[in-house]
C-alpha cells in the first residue's frame, strides 16, 4: 500500500494511492494530485544521512569510499514535500539534486543485528536532498549550511510499505532535470547496506518510530538552477517532484 500525507481545505488528511494513481482520503473521495498541497508521508523523527555510500559517486568526486558509514544528522525543517519548492540562493554557483531511497522506521530498535535489522522497517519512499557545493567544507564531514538549509530535502510522495518492496537492495534510480534523464543509479551499488546501516545506527542510539535514513546516492550529479523542474524516482516506490526557484520567489511564498 501507498501512503501519504496531504493539506487539503485546510485540513490535514492522510490518503492511499486509489487504482488509477490518484489521491483518495478516508472517506473516499478522490483528487488530482495537483489538487493538494502535499506533506512528507511521516512525521519525520531523526533524519540520517549518508555521504559516500555509493562507490560510483565516491569516485566521481575522487574520494576513497568510507570504511564505516558517513552518517550525519538533518533537521526538520530541512524536510518538504512534494511538488515544493526548494531555494537556490543567489550566492550559488553549483547546486545538485541527490536522489536517494529514504528507509522509514517502524518500530523501536537498539543493538539490532544484521538479521534482526529488516524487521523494524516500515517502509519507503524517495528523498531529494539537494547539495550546494560552494558551501562544502568537506565531503568527509557535511557541514550544517550544505545539507540543513531550509527545505533543501523534498520527500515522498509516497510511504510504501516494506512488504510491497520485496528486494530494497535491488531498485533503480533515476532523476530527470526538464524531462531529460540526467542520473541512472541502483541501490544494489551501495556500500553499506540497509541492514548494515541500522546494525551501525542502532548500536549507539535507539532508532524510533518516524526515523528516516537517506541511504545516499550514486553518480549523475548535475548542476540546477532556478526554474528547472527535477524528478527524482526510486522503481517500485515513487516518483518525487520539485522545483528550484531564487530567492525573490522563494522568500515571496515563505
Amino acid at each position: 500500500m501507498k501512503r501519504g500525507r496531504i493539506a487539503f481545505q485546510g485540513a490535514i488528511h492522510q490518503v492511499t494511492q486509489a487504482a488509477d494513481g490518484r489521491v483518495q482520503l478516508a472517506d473516499g473521495r478522490l483528487l488530482n494530485e495537483a489538487e493538494v498541497e502535499w506533506l512528507p508521508p511521516v512525521v519525520p523523527g531523526a533524519v540520517f544521512a549518508l555521504g559516500l555510500n555509493y562507490a560510483d559517486h565516491a569516485k566521481e568526486l575522487a574520494f576513497k569510499a568510507p570504511e564505516v558509514p558517513l552518517a550525519f544528522l538533518k533537521g526538520p525543517n530541512t524536510i518538504v514535500g512534494h511538488r515544493a519548492q526548494t531555494r537556490r540562493p543567489a550566492d550559488a554557483t553549483y547546486m545538485h539534486y541527490e536522489c536517494e531511497l529514504a528507509v522509514v522506521i517502524g518500530k523501536t530498535g537498539k543493538n539490532l543485528s544484521k538479521a534482526e535489522a529488516m524487521d523494524i522497517v516500515a517502509g519507503y519512499t524517495v528523498a531529494n536532498d539537494y547539495a550546494i557545493r560552494d558551501y562544502l567544507e568537506n565531503y568527509y564531514r557535511p557541514n550544517l549550511r550544505v545539507k540543513n538549509r531550509d527545505g533543501c530535502t523534498p520527500l515522498g510522495p509516497w510511504l510504501v510499505d516494506a512488504a510491497d518492496v520485496p528486494n530494497p537492495m535491488s531498485l533503480k534510480l533515476t532523476t530527470r532535470v526538464n524531462g531529460k534523464t540526467t542520473q541512472q543509479g541502483t541501490t544494489s551499488d551501495m556500500i553499506f547496506d540497509i541492514a548494515t546501516l541500522i546494525e551501525y545506527l542502532s548500536s549507539f542510539m535507539t532508532l524510533n518510530p518516524g526515523d528516516i535514513i537517506l541511504t545516499g546516492t550514486p553518480e549523475g550529479l548535475a548542476d540546477v538552477k532556478a526554474g528547472d523542474v527535477i524528478e527524482t524516482e526510486v522503481e517500485g516506490v515513487c516518483c518525487l517532484i520539485n522545483t528550484i526557484v531564487d530567492d525573490q520567489t522563494y522568500f515571496a511564498t515563505v
